[in-house]
């Protein structure tokens, strides 16, 4: 059995590591922290990603019109009942959780940090937006609870980068992501498989780009086009292919044995919602994706970080 978790997945779990790091079941609270973005405010680019949804990618965390208190306590009130002992995280997921004066990041993450039974945070953002003076701030954060800073980086190729209008560079990127680790930072990176033109072959390199990187997680995802984004309409108007579940089950097998086995999987596949969500179909069924990533991955014999011989 891999070594690197407990219900015995070929690659490193995410619930592995809580465990073994904090001895009890952690929950990551999903939050509406209510920033905007660089990318869509117009001072990097305008616009916003192609395939960012109007929440950007915060379907899932809380209703902006609620304080961060009150977005916490709703679901720690439904978790606690089941998991009296459980330890959490807050998670500011939805658009760029940097992109504000530092004393506004204060203010919002100190609420949280200040909640019974929060052992951390996790903060999704771009590498294009943490200051100095926010990176002095992150370090002391660094220094007081368990952090995690998620980058968006999705491809290291230029060509699709400039398609989903990033307006970011792949230097920029990198920079962050040693100074951040300077600081003893943990680092989370964000791919995405499928992405307009981009090949097999293309996918796999970004995921050897990152494995020489010092990256303590990435989160893989699947090019979801859901409704009212640009990428919508690009589809609409001119169809691209859309990997199928087995090719998107092929590559990222492929991936994971590029990866170093002690990078931390903290995702594996999309998680849109149904009723927002164009194509493809297949990603309504998460759990069935995960189980045959699972069954793929004992049939070829192969695990993370680990290229053993295909039954392909």
């Amino acid at each position: 059995m891999f070594k690197y978790t407990l219900d015995n997945k070929r690659y490193h779990t995410l619930n592995y590591f809580y465990k073994t790091k904090f001895g009890c079941k952690v929950f990551k609270v999903s939050l509406n922290g209510g920033f905007t973005c660089p990318n869509i405010d117009g001072t990097k680019g305008k616009g916003g990603c192609i395939y960012c949804s109007k929440t950007g990618s915060g379907e899932f965390a809380g209703d902006i019109k609620d304080s961060l208190s009150k977005q916490f306590d709703t679901v720690r009130d439904m978790l606690r009942n089941k998991w009296p002992k459980a330890k959490y995280i807050g998670y500011f997921q939805a658009r760029t959780n940097t992109y504000a004066n530092v004393n506004i990041l204060k203010e919002k993450y100190e609420e949280i940090l200040k909640k019974d039974n929060v052992i951390g945070l996790n903060i999704a953002t771009r590498s294009d937006s943490i200051t100095d003076e926010c990176l002095e701030y992150l370090e002391d954060l660094n220094k007081r609870t368990y952090l995690t800073i998620e980058l968006g980086l999705q491809t290291i190729h230029e060509k699709t980068a400039q398609l989903i209008n990033r307006c970011n560079t792949l230097e920029n990127f990198t920079d962050m992501v040693k100074k951040l680790r300077e600081k003893n930072i943990n680092v989370v990176v964000h791919i995405i498989n499928g992405l307009p033109g981009e090949t097999k072959e293309d996918m796999i390199e970004t995921v050897k780009y990152l494995n020489n990187l010092d990256i303590q997680g990435i989160k893989i995802h699947m090019l979801s086009i859901t409704k009212d984004t640009q990428l919508a309409k690009m589809y609409k108007d001119k169809p691209f292919h859309v990997l199928t579940k087995d090719e998107y089950i092929d590559i990222v097998i492929e991936q994971l044995e590029h990866l170093r086995e002690e990078i931390v999987i903290n995702r594996i596949t999309g998680d849109p919602k149904k009723e927002d969500l164009i194509a493809p179909l297949w990603l309504t069924k998460k759990f069935v994706v995960l189980d045959d990533i699972d069954k793929e991955m004992k049939k070829r014999n192969t695990y993370q970080g680990v290229k053993t011989t295909s039954l392909k």
